[in-house]
């Protein structure tokens, strides 16, 4: 299927590795001129080769996006992107009882408002266009709570909630707002939080792998390219009819009929 966004400029945040650099090679192997970003130079290269390698454009952006300055640099690279993927890492495992106010306000500006700040600065671009694509990877948590991501869940949870009434405010003009809740992928997020999250509840890193594998009713953890496809779809010209939508990808994980 031709997705029609070949020459579609696009920001994916947080993008040298894992989730957003799956979703930033996806986009680019639909043809989008793609602007990746993080602050590992060497990982940032790795993936900006990758996407060279097939032929695809792109522009290297080494920068916090979770600073006002990060986000900057990104704008400046691409003024006026037609899809915006955003995504940036949560706070690390805690529980809730260590959690500082100085913890908490860090993570509502890096889960919350700093996706805000740079959709309200594409956003009317896009409207004059007449096409957007934003997309925000958020959680499987926001639906089924984990233990020690509150932190994480919560401001995720109020960026859905935010920006539920601005993607109908939008919609007429052929924007769209939607968010993807990633389950368990094999990304070094999820080994790390693993490790974190081991300790709280008092086993190995391995344990608790093989425990949250069996209980996912695919029996396996995902995989980044899947994640990535799902992403290009929803940026696509065909999915201009779906806005406000959680688009959970978790293997059965989440157990509900709706």
């Amino acid at each position: 299927m031709d997705l029609g966004i070949a020459g579609r400029k696009a920001i994916v945040c947080a993008s040298s590795r894992g989730l957003g650099r799956a979703c930033a090679i996806a986009l680019a192997q639909e043809g989008c001129e793609v602007v990746i970003n993080g602050r590992d130079v060497a990982a940032l290269e790795a993936t900006a080769q990758e996407i060279r390698s097939f032929g695809g454009k792109v522009a290297v952006v080494v920068a916090d996006v979770g600073t006002p300055e990060g986000r900057a640099a990104l704008l400046a690279a691409c003024p006026e992107p037609d899809i915006l993927v955003n995504n940036n890492g949560g706070p690390p495992p805690k529980d809730f009882r260590q959690i500082s106010h100085a913890d908490m306000l860090a993570g509502v500006e890096a889960n919350m408002l700093t996706p805000i700040a740079l959709i309200q600065a594409v956003i009317d671009g896009m409207i004059a266009r007449r096409f957007g694509r934003i997309i925000d990877i958020t959680s499987a948590s926001v639906k089924a709570p984990m233990t020690g991501l509150d932190l994480s869940s919560g401001a995720r949870a109020g960026l859905t909630g935010f920006l539920a009434g601005v993607a109908r405010q939008v919609a007429e003009y052929n924007v769209t707002i939607n968010h993807i809740l990633p389950g368990g992928f094999l990304t070094d997020r999820l080994k790390k939080g693993t490790e974190a999250q081991a300790r709280i509840v008092g086993v190995t890193p391995d344990e608790l792998m093989a425990q949250r594998q069996q209980l996912i009713p695919a029996r396996r953890y995902g995989n980044p390219e899947e994640f990535g496809k799902l992403c290009a779809f929803i940026a696509s010209e065909h999915a201009g009819y779906v806005t406000g939508q959680n688009f959970l990808i978790d293997g059965g994980m989440f157990n509900s009929a709706f």
